[in-house]
């Protein structure tokens, strides 16, 4: 038996969907368990356990979620939301003290991925391009080449993000803007890039994409894509952080060359496309957590120019049934 346990996991019914492909494909028996604040998570109603937690900054969260692990026995445990990376990192021995293991980064990992600023010095340090960058104390230091983009160092789903004009604007926003970084504005497309590791650092593939749409920071169109020059970054990326389990790095294309400006370690909202272009990244995932997948020293191919579109679906639950949920921490 292997369980895994997805946290925060929302609206990712396409990803369960895609785990439990996993688990037949590679004749695995074991449970699949979520956890959310919200007992209406559409993805709440396909897995096999659901558990409704406190908020993650809540001091109950962590015994909470270590008593989960003993109750379903877990023995991976993943984060979908950014928010919960630095809570599990920051208390991965009590995690893995149940026989866990927790596929995310280490804290230092955890803090440069969730502060774009540090991942600009990170970038740099690894000697990759990256937006010009500043802080806003003081705004003077700022020079006036815009349009600059303004957003939070550590904020996500494209939240308090706005492009800047003049310096009115900027003064303006960066007021407005909590705890925020200003950059250049960068022309050209978005890449993001699926790269998954094993829990010893080796990465098992890289999967890159453009984004045509978007919808809340999540791509809802995208086209595969292949550049040598990213895969490549990003195998430097994922083993410099170090890379524990799934991460995605984000670049813009900017005069023909790759600007890199965040990393999210956690499944991309996107994978499902990686999925469907040939590199099954579950399955990578629960081979390495399982003693199926070695280190093969060359990335899997997969099929370029496949486009993802997407769309809603509905869940639909009667008075009997929705009574019978237990009362969730969003409304409690």
């Amino acid at each position: 038996m292997f369980n895994l346990l997805l946290t925060s996991v929302g609206r990712r019914v396409e990803l369960v969907r895609s785990f439990r492909r996993a688990y037949g494909a590679l004749g695995l028996a074991g449970r699949i368990v979520a956890t959310d604040i919200d007992s209406l998570a559409p993805a709440m109603h396909v897995v096999d356990g659901a558990h409704l937690v406190p908020k993650v900054h809540s001091p109950d969260y962590i015994p909470a979620l270590v008593a989960l692990c003993e109750e379903e026995s877990i023995n991976l445990v993943l984060p979908l939301i950014d928010p919960d990376i630095p809570v599990l990192a920051d208390h991965r021995g009590q995690i893995e003290a149940t026989g866990a293991t927790l596929g995310v980064v280490t804290s230092t990992g955890a803090a440069i991925s969730g502060d774009k600023w540090l991942a600009c010095k990170f970038f740099r340090e690894l000697g990759l391009a990256t937006p010009d960058s500043w802080l806003p104390d003081p705004l003077d230091q700022i020079p006036d080449q815009f349009p600059l983009f303004i957003k939070p160092r550590n904020g996500s789903a494209a939240q308090n993000a706005f492009p800047l004009r003049t310096r009115d604007e900027l003064r303006f926003f960066s007021k407005y803007v909590p705890n925020p970084i200003i950059q250049q504005h960068l022309d050209g497309p978005e890449i993001t890039s699926d790269v998954v590791c094993d829990t010893q650092g080796n990465v098992q593939a890289v999967v890159s994409r453009r984004r045509i749409a978007v919808r809340s920071g999540e791509a809802i169109k995208s086209v595969t894509m292949d550049d040598p020059r990213i895969q490549e970054a990003c195998v430097e990326i994922a083993r410099a952080l170090p890379a524990i389990g799934p991460i995605t790095v984000q670049c813009m294309m900017h005069e023909g060359q790759p600007h890199f400006i965040e990393i999210n370690a956690r499944l991309g909202g996107g994978v499902p496309l990686a999925i469907a272009a040939g590199v099954d990244i579950p399955q990578l995932i629960l081979a390495a957590s399982t003693g199926q997948w070695q280190p093969t020293g060359h990335l899997p191919a997969y099929q370029v120019g496949l486009h993802m579109t997407r769309f809603d679906e509905s869940f639909f639950l009667g008075e009997c049934e929705r009574a019978e949920l237990p009362r969730d921490y969003l409304r409690s």
